[in-house]
């Protein structure tokens, strides 16, 4: 989402700002360095010495009569890094940019909902607070519900569909890399800094029109933090956050070339039942797509279903997408077109059959949508 963000912040700044400003010279942020400690619950909230920094979840819900839901709930900050903007003592001077993508997958409908918000740090109307989980654009907000940051609350409404959730981590968070960073790059800074808390129990209540029901189910969270972006040679990348019915779970991305391979610096983490990690790399994972779907709003040309192993852990599965349009087509926030979708998982665990669900997160199919640096 780096470069999604780049293009958020460009059409939002004023056209002073960009004209005046060329980059500085000295980042006001901090790269992602090794050897970061993690702290928890402080590494929840808010780090403003990095420049980009989002909190994301998804889920699937089952609500009466077994109807299926898939959500996302992400909220994003963007750091500005222009010394006329720091030099600026007003509280609407635009030191942060803040934005939040909210999608709804109505399985039983066969359709997908998703708004979208952007916002300034100021006067309260949108931000994240340090050390702690809260985080929020007008009444859209994540945050704690317990000191230990074990429960967490989660709230969007659109005018057709809305979410009041409460999520409880099931296990420990996970750190992601090596020495605490993910690489995105083979360059110093092109990282960050990751965790995921991989199931947390759900329920709550959704809101289709005017039909509110009791929902429960499980979610994911990912908070990722740092100053880089991706390398120039890369257009995009293909994440996976995958729930095993055998209390495992599964992420993995693979950062995209032009020619549509993945980058030495793609990798992934196994998580066990305990809690505990093992490490993959590129070489660890055999991901390969059977099928593409296109989209008819945007003309992109979407991978659509895979064939996902990890061979030296006896891991083969197939995973397809609950509904096929799961696009998310951002024109008043990002203005980046990509493919975010509940998923199904099935296939074999050392010789036994497997089940699960998921989420996939597909970037760079798409051209971005144009902006107008005058508006």
């Amino acid at each position: 989402m780096i470069r999604v963000l780049l293009a958020a912040v460009m059409c939002f700044m004023s056209p002073d700002i960009l004209a005046a400003e060329s980059p500085p010279a000295t980042s006001r942020f901090s790269p992602a360095k090794l050897g970061y400690e993690y702290v928890f619950p402080r590494d929840h909230g808010n780090h403003e010495q990095f420049q980009t920094e989002w909190w994301y979840f998804t889920g699937h819900l089952q609500g009466s009569k077994g109807r299926r839901f898939g959500y996302e709930l992400t909220f994003f900050r963007r750091g500005i890094d222009s010394p006329k903007v720091w030099a600026n003592p007003s509280a609407w001077a635009l030191k942060h940019l803040y934005l939040a993508h909210f999608a709804l997958t109505d399985e039983q409908a066969d359709q997908f909902r998703f708004d979208e918000k952007i916002s300034r740090a100021g006067i309260d109307k949108a931000g994240a607070r340090a050390e702690t989980l809260d985080v929020w654009i007008d009444q859209w907000h994540v945050r704690a519900l317990t000191p230990d940051h074990r429960q967490f609350h989660l709230q969007a409404a659109s005018t057709d569909f809305s979410i009041n959730l409460t999520v409880a981590s099931q296990k420990s968070p996970v750190v992601h890399g090596i020495d605490g960073v993910s690489y995105k790059g083979q360059q110093f800074g092109q990282a960050s800094h990751y965790y995921s808390l991989t199931r947390l129990q759900t329920t709550g209540s959704v809101r289709v029109d005017d039909v509110m029901m009791n929902v429960e189910g499980v979610s994911w969270m990912d908070h990722e933090f740092g100053s880089g972006e991706l390398a120039d040679h890369l257009v995009g990348w293909d994440w996976f956050s995958l729930q095993l019915d055998n209390d495992h779970e599964i992420m993995a991305y693979g950062l995209r070339r032009a020619d549509g391979t993945f980058d030495s610096a793609s990798s992934g983490t196994m998580v066990l039942p305990d809690g505990s990690t093992k490490a993959l790399a590129l070489q660890d994972l055999d991901i390969s797509v059977d099928r593409y779907w296109t989209s008819p709003l945007s003309g992109a040309r979407y991978p659509h279903h895979w064939t996902f192993a990890i061979p030296d852990e006896g891991i083969g599965l197939a995973i397809s997408p609950r509904m096929a349009n799961q696009e998310l087509v951002t024109t008043r926030s990002t203005r980046v077109t990509y493919w975010e979708g509940a998923v199904e998982v099935t296939g074999q665990w050392k010789g036994h059959d497997i089940h699960g669900k998921g989420y996939v997160e597909l970037t760079g199919y798409a051209e971005p949508e144009p902006y107008d640096v005058k508006r």
